[in-house]
C-alpha cells in the first residue's frame, strides 16, 4: 500500500513536534481517494467505522509507536466518522476522532483578542464543553504564542502529550483542538513544548474549576444551568447610583469566619445561610470576600492567584459559588470580591514562564518582579494581557452577578519604582518618570468598559498613595473607579485611637486631618484585614488601658469611624472584640460571645450598623461638601471632636470624647438650632458603659457656642460617642 503521509511529517507527528496536527491527522482527500490517519499510541489496532452503519475500514500501523493510515474504500467524500480503538484484551473504545473537527475560533475571536478587546474571550479560551458537527464534547483553546508545541493531557489520555496535540493558529499564537467525550470533572492541563526543548505541565490561565490543592489540576467545568433568582436585587441596583447609599461593609475570609465540620473548610452553601443571617442581623450592607480565585498557598489569603476564572474548590463547586451570591441578593444583600491584578506567584503550574517565555510578565526582571511578595508584575502593555484581566473583571460580574470589585494593591501597578529603592532597580518611563504608563491605560480602559457595560457595579481601589484622580471620570483624565480606600484616614486614626488618651491631646491633628483632603476623592474608610496580623494586635488589643477602657476605646472609636464623611469597611471579629490577632488557619473566637463585654460590643456594633443605615444624614451626601461641618475641629485639650452631617433635609450632630474624663455639662454650637433627640449613646449601659447618657428632648438655646448662635447642652461621657438628631417641627425661638 502506497501511504500519502510522507516520513517526515510521521516522526514530527510521533514525535510530538508538530504545529499544524489536523494537516496530517483526520480525513483527508488525496487524488480522489479518502485517507485517514490517525496517531494512538498503545494501541494493538484502529478501525475506522461509520455511526449507524456496519461499514468498517481498518487502518494499518505505519509507525510502531502508534501511527495509523488507511484508505476509506467505497467513499468518496468526507462524513463524521468513529475510531475504534484497540488497546488489548477487552480495552475497546469507540470514539470521535478530535481531527475530525474544524476549528471554533474565528477570525474575528483572533482579531478582538490581539487587539485587547474581546470582553468576551473566557467563553472562547480554556476549556468549554459544546455541541461540534452534532457531537458533544469540548473545545480547549490556550494562548501560547512561542510554544514549538502544545497538547491537552489528562485522565482521559493518560497524560501523554503526544495523544492531543493542538491545532496552532499562528496570526494570534492561540493554540485549539476541540475533543468529543470529555467530560464535567475530567482532569486536564496543558503540555508545552518550549522552543528550548522543555516540556512543560500548566494549569489552564481560563480554568472554571481546579482540583482542590495540593492537586495542580484543571477541571472541566459547564457553568450553564444555574437558575438565578436575583432579579428584584438587580433591578434595585440598576436604579439607585453606586455609591449614592449606604454602603457599609463586612470584610471576610471565607476559611476562617467559621470552620467546617471537618475542621478544613465550610461550604459555600454553608456559608449563605450562616453568613446570610448573620449581616441581615448585624446590618451590613455587602460582603467583601478576600479573594476566593483559585489559589494554591492558604497563608496567602488568596492574593497569589493561579486560577483567575475559577473560584475555589475549596468550599464546594462554581454553581455553588452561584448558591452564595445568589442568596446574598435574595435577602438585599451586595457581594464585592477582593481582585488581584497587580502580581501573580511563580507556581510552576500557572502564568510564570507560560509557553517559555515571559508570556503574561515582563522579561526585564527590573518591571516583572515584586520585590514585596516574591511574586510577577503583570506587562499590562500587552493587549493580550490586559484582555485576560479586563475580561476577567466582567467574567466575575456578569458570570457571577458580582456588585463589586476591590481592585488590589493598585498603587504597586501605577508605580515603576513601588517598593524598589536604589538605583538601577526599576526602569522609568517613557518621560522618565516613576508612573506605569500602561497600567495606568490598562485600569482607564477597566473601568471605563465596566463603567459603559455595567454602570451600577462599585470598582474599589485599594491605593496608599496621594496620586491624583482615582475616583476622578477618565474623560477628565481620571482613573474612573468608584471608591478609593483612605489608607491615610486610616493609618492616621489608628495611630491616635492606638496611643494612652493622656497624649492624645497632642495629636489631635490625626482625627481631624482627613477632611482637609476628603473630597478629593470618593473615599471608603477601611478597617481591613491587614490591620490585625503580623503582630500588630487586633483592633480590641490595639486599645489602651483595662478591660472597660479598651472597650469603650474601641465603641468611640468605630462610632467615629461610622459618623465620619465615607462609606466603611470593617474585618470580620471587630465586631465584638476579637481580642487575639486574626489567624487564616483557625475560626473567629465565636465563644468570646459567652461573656458580656464581647456580647455588649457585638450589640453595639449591631446597633450602629442599623443606625448608620437608617440615618441618611450618615451617608447621604458623603461626597458632598455641604454634607458635613465642625462643630468644633479643635479641642485638642480635652481630646473631643464635635460635627454635623446632613443629607435629605436632616441633621444630626456627632460629640466624641477620647478620653476617660466625663463632661456633664458639655456646650456645641448648633448649625441647626432644633429639638435634639439622643439617638446613640456608646457609654449605655446595654453596651457595657456606665451609663452617662441625655434625657430626650433636648432643647437649644440662644446662646453663643463655637462661634454659632444657638447651642446645646449634653452629658459626654467618658470615651464615649453621643449622637443627637434633630427632631421634626418648629425650630427654637
Amino acid at each position: 500500500m502506497n501511504f500519502t503521509a510522507g516520513l517526515t511529517e510521521i516522526l514530527q507527528i510521533v514525535g510530538a513536534e508538530y504545529a499544524d496536527p489536523h494537516r496530517v491527522l483526520g480525513m483527508h482527500e488525496t487524488h480522489g481517494r479518502l485517507f485517514v490517519r490517525a496517531f494512538v499510541p498503545d494501541a494493538a489496532a484502529v478501525c475506522v467505522i461509520c455511526p449507524n452503519s456496519a461499514e468498517r475500514w481498518p487502518l494499518e500501523r505505519v509507525h510502531v509507536d502508534g501511527f495509523f493510515e488507511g484508505e476509506i474504500v467505497g467513499r468518496d467524500a468526507w462524513f463524521l466518522y468513529e475510531l475504534e480503538l484497540d488497546f488489548g484484551g477487552e480495552n475497546v473504545q469507540i470514539l470521535h476522532d478530535p481531527y475530525a473537527f474544524p476549528p471554533v475560533l474565528t477570525e474575528y475571536d483572533m482579531h478582538l483578542f490581539a487587539s485587547g478587546t474581546h470582553y468576551k474571550i473566557a467563553d472562547k479560551l480554556g476549556a468549554n464543553p459544546m455541541i461540534l458537527e452534532g457531537v458533544e464534547g469540548v473545545n480547549f483553546a490556550v494562548w501560547a504564542p512561542n510554544a514549538d508545541r502544545v497538547s491537552v493531557i489528562g485522565d482521559f489520555n493518560s497524560y501523554d502529550g503526544r495523544r492531543h496535540a493542538m491545532r496552532l493558529r499562528p496570526e494570534s499564537g492561540i493554540w485549539e483542538l476541540f475533543i468529543p467525550a470529555i467530560k464535567q470533572y475530567d482532569a486536564y492541563k496543558f503540555e508545552i513544548k518550549t522552543r528550548a526543548g522543555e516540556l512543560l505541565q500548566k494549569s489552564d490561565p481560563f480554568e472554571k474549576y481546579h482540583q482542590l490543592r495540593p492537586s495542580t489540576n484543571s477541571l472541566v467545568y459547564n457553568l450553564r444551568g444555574f437558575e438565578w433568582e436575583d432579579g428584584d436585587w438587580l433591578k434595585l441596583r440598576a436604579e439607585n447610583p453606586p455609591i449614592g447609599g449606604p454602603i457599609n461593609i463586612y470584610e471576610v475570609n471565607l476559611a476562617s469566619w467559621v470552620k467546617g465540620r471537618n475542621s478544613e473548610f465550610s461550604t459555600y452553601v454553608e456559608l449563605a445561610h450562616e453568613l446570610v443571617n448573620y449581616m441581615l442581623e448585624m446590618g451590613y450592607t455587602h460582603i467583601e470576600l478576600m479573594p476566593i480565585t483559585e489559589h494554591p498557598y492558604d497563608p496567602s489569603w488568596g492574593y497569589q492567584v493561579t486560577g483567575y476564572y475559577a473560584a475555589t474548590s475549596r468550599f464546594g463547586t462554581p454553581h455553588e459559588f452561584k448558591y452564595f451570591v445568589n442568596h446574598c441578593h435574595k435577602n438585599n444583600i451586595g457581594v464585592i470580591l477582593d481582585w488581584v491584578p497587580a502580581h501573580f506567584p511563580k507556581d510552576s503550574h500557572g502564568l510564570a514562564k507560560f509557553d517559555g517565555t515571559a508570556l503574561f510578565e515582563h522579561e526585564d526582571p527590573r518591571q516583572a518582579e515584586h520585590p514585596d511578595w516574591g511574586t510577577l508584575m503583570f506587562n499590562y502593555g500587552r493587549k493580550e494581557v490586559a484582555n485576560f484581566l479586563i475580561a476577567n473583571a466582567l467574567f466575575w460580574v456578569e458570570e457571577y452577578h458580582i456588585d463589586g470589585l476591590r481592585v488590589d494593591a493598585v498603587a504597586s501597578m501605577l508605580h515603576l519604582n513601588y517598593s524598589k529603592y536604589g538605583d538601577g532597580l526599576w526602569v522609568p518611563n517613557e518621560h522618565g518618570g516613576n508612573i506605569n504608563l500602561e497600567a495606568r491605560e490598562f485600569l482607564k480602559h477597566l473601568n471605563s468598559i465596566m463603567r459603559e457595560k455595567h454602570p451600577h457595579v462599585l470598582m474599589i481601589a485599594e491605593e496608599s498613595t496621594a496620586y491624583p484622580g482615582v475616583t476622578a471620570p477618565v474623560g477628565d483624565d481620571g482613573l474612573g473607579f468608584s471608591l478609593k480606600w483612605n489608607m491615610g484616614w486610616m493609618n492616621d486614626f489608628l495611630k491616635y485611637v492606638e496611643m494612652d488618651p493622656i497624649y492624645r491631646s497632642n495629636h489631635h491633628n490625626l482625627i481631624n486631618f482627613a477632611m482637609m483632603y476628603h473630597y478629593n476623592e470618593n473615599f471608603v474608610l477601611p478597617l481591613s484585614h491587614d490591620e490585625v496580623v503580623h503582630g500588630k494586635k487586633s483592633l480590641l488589643n490595639k486599645m489602651p488601658g483595662d478591660l472597660w477602657q479598651k472597650f469603650a476605646n474601641l465603641r468611640v472609636s468605630l462610632g467615629f469611624m461610622y459618623a465620619h464623611p465615607g462609606k466603611k469597611l470593617l474585618f470580620m471579629g471587630g465586631e465584638f472584640g476579637q481580642f487575639i490577632e486574626w489567624d487564616e488557619k483557625r475560626p473567629l473566637d465565636w465563644f468570646l460571645l459567652e461573656f458580656p463585654h464581647h456580647k455588649n460590643m457585638q450589640n453595639f456594633s449591631k446597633d450602629l450598623n442599623h443606625l448608620y443605615r437608617r440615618e441618611i444624614a450618615l451617608w447621604g451626601a458623603d461626597f458632598d461638601p455641604a454634607g458635613f461641618a465642625w462643630i468644633d475641629a479643635d479641642d485638642a485639650a480635652r481630646s473631643i471632636a464635635s460635627f454635623a452631617r446632613f443629607a435629605g433635609g436632616e441633621t444630626l450632630i456627632i460629640a466624641c470624647n477620647f478620653t476617660p474624663v466625663p463632661y456633664e455639662n458639655h456646650r456645641l454650637g448648633l448649625h441647626n438650632p432644633a429639638i435634639y433627640q439622643e439617638i446613640l449613646n456608646s457609654d449605655n449601659e446595654r453596651y457595657g458603659g456606665s451609663g452617662i447618657t441625655n434625657p430626650s428632648p433636648l432643647a437649644p438655646e440662644k446662646a453663643l457656642s463655637n462661634g454659632l448662635e444657638y447651642s446645646i447642652e449634653l452629658r459626654l461621657p467618658p470615651l464615649g460617642i453621643v449622637i443627637l438628631k434633630a427632631a421634626e417641627g418648629d425650630y427654637a425661638q
